[in-house]
């Protein structure tokens, strides 16, 4: 909670992905959940919120401008499963982004607390992120950590703020604990300055990350990147 009470002010209506204990600090809040057993708790501890049953990947499902915050526990990672064939992490991820959005009020801000399993899943994360409008970045504490290190996407509706930093820095370099992200495209390059842009380990990795993602991909095999003759 040291992050959110870095982020967020009292006495604002919020959205909580999920139900937690925020009413002693003077917010008004909504619970959204997937699991009646997480609810079903909620209701036996007599919470003062309000809860609902629902799946995030499907949006938020409230008026534009509703909310002033939202927060998010160890919620947003289970959106790049893919748990039914018609289930698509990409959409799922822009679905709950472009809505949250909407339902969030013009300088609102969110903090979703994550655990990502790799990489691939954070540029997915924050990519969808991004496309839905928002700005921000992710904060990472105790980045040196094994088992403290926590990954925090920070967002912003409609105005560019400065991130928290980090706890547990080592150093004070904000590269370090902080990511931002922008609209901009970076081509990474090796040593000689040509693109490792369809690489044979560029192709495997891409490969290997849409598998992540449910879609059909065919299996690796010598020929995988290979470079082809020309025909004559």
């Amino acid at each position: 909670m040291s992050l959110l009470n870095r982020v967020f002010s009292s006495g604002q209506m919020w959205l909580r992905v999920e139900w937690g204990y925020i009413t002693e600090e003077g917010h008004f809040w909504v619970g959204m959940d997937i699991s009646p057993a997480m609810l079903d708790v909620a209701v036996e501890r007599e919470v003062e919120g309000d809860l609902m049953l629902a799946d995030m990947g499907q949006g938020v499902p409230f008026r534009p401008g509703t909310f002033d915050g939202c927060i998010s526990i160890s919620a947003v990672q289970w959106l790049c499963n893919a748990d039914k064939k018609t289930h698509s992490p990409p959409k799922r991820l822009y679905r709950f982004f472009s809505t949250l959005y909407t339902a969030l009020a013009r300088g609102a801000r969110a903090v979703l607390q994550l655990y990502p399993e790799n990489s691939q899943q954070l540029e997915l994360i924050t990519a969808q992120a991004m496309k839905a409008g928002f700005t921000g970045g992710m904060v990472v504490d105790y980045p040196n950590s094994a088992k403290a290190k926590k990954f925090f996407l920070c967002l912003f509706v409609g105005t560019s703020d400065v991130l928290p930093k980090g706890l547990g820095a080592e150093c004070s370099v904000e590269e370090t604990t902080q990511a931002k992200f922008t609209q901009e495209r970076t081509r990474f390059r090796n040593a000689k300055g040509k693109s490792v842009k369809k690489g044979r380990d560029w192709v495997l990795e891409k490969k290997e990350r849409r598998r992540r993602q449910g879609k059909e991909v065919r299996a690796d095999t010598k020929y995988t990147a290979r470079k082809r003759r020309p025909h004559f």
